[in-house]
């Protein structure tokens, strides 16, 4: 069994490479998922008990083997313009509209539980993709001028977006991103009393980063202090990384469930990229270090009748983690261009979000639980740092859920959810040039220009629940 659930994992880490868009996961599985995500105080099932909060698997009894898989959709758009005159005197404005050409992505995930009636123990293990974002943005093809500067008289400067000008015209031509993060938890529930437990899970976990091209690298600027050969694109870099949670979770044994858990910093090694230039010759290897934010989650959970109802907030802690909480241009240490912006970027600079996620299930029949879920998200990115967040367009402020599971029998049930992320106001800012730093821009904002992106998102999701024995599921009989 061991092996074999090493094996899934991998698995799992190949799938969601390209599964994830949004940096953190609203809800693990079906059943959390269709309560908005929330689980911190009403463990309906076990992967929204391990993702958010290891206490609750004291609800649990037996052993439960639980796989979800689902289809992802994210819809990026992304705009930039330019000023009369920008393009040379007499110039018309500029601005223009890319969509993202990514497609759709698959969501796995897998967890198994296992505890005997009556013990004060409880166990878990499960494999999450719990992050990610990924855009495609291909490179504009309507441009003032081709390929040798002649003015192209077909160019359509109300439908250009100079974003994605090629390079050689000052534009980052093709923008591609792919981040993904796969986390392995091993769970331990405690009861301390029929009221109280407490748990505790580490976490093992794997990233991989891909960009083209790549905001962290300084480009190879025209001469006198380069080539022109512009910025470098990326290979895919893996890092490995480890990190801890802990909760506590009340049980009234009547209406009342309360809980809470902290979700530690996830620490990783460096991405160490191999790089190329748009040219296809080599570029200077560059290392990053992005961590995953540490997460604080409080809880309320409401059984009567029918009816339960969860309530959780959360806070994102970006503004103290390494590749969030820098932002700017990094300086030259030495050669040539000592002291001069480099053109490479320290960090995203996203704020500490908070995370609203609101559920009620209600029991239509003894095999068919409903259930509805809301997650309001607060935007990380500041407006005037929008230019950085171009490759993780992670805007998601509202997001609904309608989802049910069907008790096929005692051992084995099914359940699935609809998700849709409606599209906000987004991020919206003015493009950034080093070149134009002064004490007064130490940005290097450009007047008159802009640049943003929202985005929308939809996600249907199917999930299998097993029991082995006599065992708790995640639909409890109803209180009547």
């Amino acid at each position: 069994m061991r092996n074999y659930f090493l094996t899934i994992c991998f698995l799992f880490a190949s799938l969601t490479i390209f599964a994830q868009a949004g940096h953190i996961m609203q809800g693990v599985g079906a059943v959390n998922m269709s309560m908005g995500g929330a689980a911190t105080a009403q463990p309906l099932d076990i992967n929204g008990a391990m993702q958010w909060n290891p206490a609750t698997l004291s609800e649990f009894d037996g052993k439960i083997l639980s796989f979800n898989i689902g289809a992802f959709f994210s819809s990026p758009e992304l705009s930039s313009s330019l000023p009369e005159g920008a393009m040379g005197p007499g110039s018309p404005g500029v601005s223009g509209v890319t969509e993202d050409d990514r497609g759709t992505s698959a969501m796995p995930s897998l967890a198994f539980l296992w505890g005997k009636e009556g013990s004060k123990h409880t166990f878990g293990v499960s494999a999450f993709g719990i992050s990610g974002f990924g855009v495609t943005f291909n490179e504009e093809t309507n441009l003032p001028f081709d390929g040798e500067g002649n003015p192209n008289p077909n160019w359509d400067p109300n439908n250009s977006n100079p974003i994605n000008y090629p390079q050689a015209f000052g534009g980052f031509g093709h923008i591609e991103s792919d981040y993904m993060l796969l986390q392995i938890g091993l769970s331990y529930a405690f009861e301390i009393s029929d009221q109280f437990s407490i748990g505790i899970q580490p976490n093992f976990n794997y990233a991989s980063l891909e960009l083209a091209p790549n905001p962290v690298s300084a480009p190879d600027f025209p001469p006198p202090f380069g080539t022109g050969k512009g910025y470098p694109t990326t290979d895919k870099a893996s890092a490995f990384g480890y990190g801890g949670q802990v909760g506590v979770f009340y049980d009234s044994g009547g209406v009342l469930k309360l809980g809470a858990s902290y979700k530690s910093k996830q620490y990783f090694g460096d991405f160490d990229f191999d790089q190329n230039y748009v040219d296809g010759t080599d570029a200077p290897n560059v290392k990053f270090n992005m961590n995953y934010p540490a997460i604080y989650s409080v809880g309320l959970g409401l059984s009567g009748g029918k009816f339960d109802f969860a309530l959780d907030y959360r806070y994102v802690d970006y503004e103290n983690t390494e590749g969030f909480e820098e932002s700017g241009w990094q300086i030259a240490t030495s050669g040539p261009a000592q002291g001069f912006p480099t053109g490479a970027v320290n960090g995203f600079g996203w704020k500490s979000m908070s995370i609203l996620s609101v559920g009620l299930q209600y029991q239509a029949t003894e095999k068919l639980p409903i259930r509805v879920g809301y997650t309001y998200s607060s935007n990380p990115i500041e407006d005037e740092l929008a230019f950085y967040s171009i490759p993780a367009t992670a805007v998601i402020e509202n997001a609904a859920q309608i989802g049910f599971s069907y008790i096929i029998n005692n051992k084995i049930d099914v359940s699935a959810v609809y998700h849709y992320g409606f599209r906000g106001n987004g991020a919206s800012g003015n493009l950034l040039n080093p070149q134009m730093i002064t004490p007064d821009n130490p940005l290097g904002k450009v007047p008159g220009t802009s640049v943003s992106y929202d985005m929308s998102t939809s996600m249907i999701q199917f999930g299998i629940n097993y029991s082995f024995g006599n065992s708790n599921t995640e639909t409890p009989e109803p209180v009547e």
